[in-house]
């Protein structure tokens, strides 16, 4: 991680909501780029770091998805079910670690081969959230379960094996609207089935 910008000076942080995430609200200094000082106030919300990860086989050219509900989208007018590649929060895991666990949890294959494609910030205009992205593959040998999600957690996770190629008229469609999903769908697109 890199040192604290000399371009920001934080006056003030203050807690909004500590309930399921943490919402901060920050007053700031930010040195604009003519050298002059201004005050500024953003909010924050940090839910921690997450992983993500597109399981595929080349050969099939077959991805498996999830289908969930995300109470944030339809709070904006989806009807909330979600198709996405499987993901989840690091909490104290590593990126390779908890993206073996979520796979697992989620979608029923057990991956050991996973590779590190890229990081993105996810909404950085007011999320913290940074994801790492993996894809890894998959076949028969590697079911182990059923998939789902945990109930505990509040998940009911349908599993969702599709052609490569649908997955992508699934976007133009606007059936997967998911970013993280779109992003490693492109990245398959260009790295591992381009033509």
């Amino acid at each position: 991680m890199s040192a604290p910008s000399e371009r920001v000076r934080i006056v003030e942080t203050r807690v909004l909501s500590d309930n399921w995430y943490t919402l901060k609200t920050t007053t700031f200094d930010f040195r604009r780029s003519d050298g002059s000082w201004q005050r500024q106030q953003r909010e924050t919300y940090d839910r921690g770091n997450g992983a993500v990860v597109l399981l595929y086989q080349r050969e099939t050219r077959r991805v498996v998805l999830t289908r969930q509900f995300r109470f944030p989208a339809y709070v904006n007018g989806h009807d909330g079910m979600l198709v996405e590649a499987a993901a989840g929060l690091l909490d104290d895991a590593t990126p390779e670690e908890r993206i073996r666990l979520e796979a697992e949890e989620e979608t029923g294959y057990r991956i050991h081969d996973v590779r590190k494609v890229f990081e993105a910030f996810m909404s950085p205009g007011s999320v913290t959230e940074k994801l790492h992205f993996f894809i890894a593959e998959y076949d028969a040998s590697t079911k182990v379960g059923d998939g789902g999600g945990l109930e505990g957690e509040g998940e009911d996770i349908e599993v969702v094996e599709v052609a490569f190629d649908e997955a992508l008229a699934m976007i133009e469609r606007g059936d997967i609207v998911d970013a993280k999903t779109i992003m490693l769908l492109q990245y398959a697109a260009l790295h591992l089935y381009s033509r």
